[in-house]
């Protein structure tokens, strides 16, 4: 699906987690179809009002920015109504926000997990819960929820990130049931490695740590989960992101899409 194939003039897409990688990723393939943008993530004022200026130029739509934490209910539903305040309307909602942490369960620190889980899981219940209401006003919307690989099978040491993924899945299925008989779809990607800044980060603190070459550092890393030996792209997510709000997609439905180059068919 390319941006022209698909246009979204008049719609209004708001992306959590957009101001550096996957999000962002999607939040361009979307305004690159035509949607006006709303953007939600840390990071340098700065840096984010250049980004916001660059995505309208480039793609001549409207760019609004939030920083809600995503851990904070009220924040959420403040970003949900500053977006249809500004922008007219929540059409399309990508929940992209995300933290990891890593330790096993019995060592997993109390704070991390709660973390994780308002932020990974419940942040998309609020997100849902705001804008919902808005596309049924217009009878029309598209809800996709950045889930994982780890949405549909688990590692060790991961345990509130595996179970918060689990748990967008399951919402995904919930409110795709619920809005099953109106034109608002609700469905889930799940995908496997990408190489965003804290990947290549790791693949950098790897390769220092055992004197590997990167491109050595990469395929040890990929090999362990992803048989294609290959990162998905931000650019990839964003264009089935783009097929998901297609009228080709009406009836894709509660759907977890796996993009994780064969991690789940193993």
């Amino acid at each position: 699906m390319t941006a022209s194939a698909l246009n979204l003039k008049g719609k209004v897409a708001l992306v959590t987690g957009s101001t550096s990688g996957i999000g962002l990723g999607i939040a361009r393939a979307l305004a690159a179809s035509g949607a006006d943008i709303a953007l939600n993530g840390f990071g340098d004022a700065t840096v984010i009002g250049q980004l916001r200026q660059q995505l309208s130029q480039e793609f001549k739509v409207a760019v609004h920015y939030h920083g809600a934490d995503m851990s904070q209910p009220a924040q959420i539903a403040d970003m949900v109504q500053s977006t249809a305040s500004t922008l007219g309307s929540v059409d399309i909602l990508v929940n992209n926000a995300g933290i990891q942490y890593v330790a096993a369960v019995d060592e997993f620190p109390d704070d991390k997990w709660n973390a994780i889980i308002a932020i990974n899981l419940s942040s998309n219940f609020h997100t849902i819960k705001h804008a919902l209401p808005l596309m049924k006003a217009k009878q029309w919307g598209r809800i996709i929820n950045i889930a994982s690989a780890h949405g549909l099978v688990a590692s060790a040491n991961k345990s509130a990130y595996v179970a918060a993924k689990h748990g967008v899945v399951g919402l995904t299925k919930a409110v795709a049931l619920e809005t099953a008989r109106s034109p608002i779809t609700c469905n889930a990607i799940c995908p496997g490695w990408v190489l965003t800044p804290l990947v290549q980060k790791q693949i950098d603190d790897r390769a220092a740590k055992e004197g590997k070459s990167q491109e050595q550092a990469k395929i040890d890393l990929l090999g362990e989960k992803q048989p294609s030996l290959e990162f998905v792209t931000p650019e990839q997510l964003g264009a089935l992101a783009l097929f998901l709000c297609s009228d080709a997609a009406q009836q894709i439905r509660g759907v977890a899409y796996n993009m994780d180059g064969g991690w789940v068919a193993q």
